[in-house]
């Protein structure tokens, strides 16, 4: 599955237990459509990893769909986590509070935030990123 224009690239990784979508480019009023597309008919997996690493921009309309995508693939019983946000993106996440509301794994903080060794009352894998998730 992938969507490719000149503004946005969006491609899927489908595995056992997880969905990785690495999305490029920009995310606003006029590939948002695309996205959602995307995301929308992405198959019900546990997880679903959505890479930001390579995003320059997110609208409001990027940031509806995203909230939108996380109470769905909650309501399904699934976790949407998002992953290594651009600082663009990482501001526009913390200034609309979405970071409060998902999962968001940024490599400089996830060290910081990891439990001690032996620690217990959170998921073994809850606050560390350590490498990007294999599709099995």
């Amino acid at each position: 599955m992938e969507e490719r224009s000149d503004r946005l690239d969006v491609q899927v990784n489908v595995g056992d237990r997880v969905v990785q979508v690495r999305v490029a480019g920009e995310v606003d009023i006029a590939t948002v459509g695309a996205f959602r597309s995307v995301l929308w008919s992405a198959p019900a997996r546990p997880v679903l990893y959505l890479e930001l690493s390579g995003l320059r921009l997110l609208s409001a309309a990027g940031v509806r769909t995203l909230l939108a995508a996380h109470l769905r693939v909650r309501a399904r019983g699934g976790e949407l986590v998002l992953v290594d946000p651009t600082p663009v993106v990482a501001r526009v996440l913390r200034a609309t509070g979405l970071h409060r509301v998902m999962t968001v794994l940024e490599p400089g903080r996830v060290v910081e935030a990891a439990p001690p060794p032996g620690r217990t009352g959170r998921r073994p894998d809850a606050g560390r990123l350590t490498t990007a998730p294999t599709p099995t």
